[in-house]
């Protein structure tokens, strides 16, 4: 029977099981030969992981069958047309990126963890949570998405992955999932 580890990546963890530079992976969180990264999250970015031992699932999460939402903080207050740009598309390096969803949030979630760092607080430059959604999710797409729009990301946490939702599963920590 296949299974999905569901994963919370902690900031700076690669989304693999070794590295020669000695970072830490996810071999430092996961001990279960066989499972294998149904799409990334780069060394910077936090939140939601799914694992296989499937390569056709595989395969589905990391393509475009499967819509990911992120939270995103960005730096300063997005403007009605930066929202608009990222609903419509954004040209970034050799594609176009397009978000399904955009919102902004009143404030930051209660539930969001502390990060260690924490992020970079600037006084005279505020900063907004967003929510995006796509189904691409190639390299950075967020990340380079919401810069071709003016607003820089700070924090980026992936919540929801398909049907799969972060929940109150804390960083570092999985469980299985039919």
């Amino acid at each position: 029977m296949n299974k999905l580890i569901v994963f919370n990546k902690p900031f700076q963890v690669l989304s693999q099981f070794t590295d020669p530079e000695g970072r830490q992976h996810l071999g430092h969180f996961i001990d279960q030969p066989g499972y294998y990264a149904a799409g990334r999250l780069d060394y910077d970015s936090e939140g939601l992981m799914l694992l296989t031992n499937d390569g056709k699932v595989q395969q589905q999460i990391s393509g475009s069958t499967f819509e990911k939402t992120y939270l995103v903080q960005v730096e300063g207050r997005p403007q009605a047309a930066q929202l608009k740009r990222l609903r419509q598309g954004v040209k970034v390096r050799d594609y176009q990126a397009k978000a399904l969803g955009v919102e902004v949030l009143a404030k930051k979630p209660g539930w969001v963890w502390k990060r260690n760092p924490p992020v970079r607080q600037r006084v005279s430059i505020p900063t907004s949570w967003l929510t995006v959604t796509i189904n691409q999710g190639k390299n950075r797409q967020v990340r380079r998405m919401c810069a071709a729009v003016g607003l820089p990301v700070l924090r980026l946490i992936r919540i929801r992955i398909g049907p799969h939702q972060l929940a109150q599963l804390s960083p570092g920590r999985w469980f299985f999932s039919d």
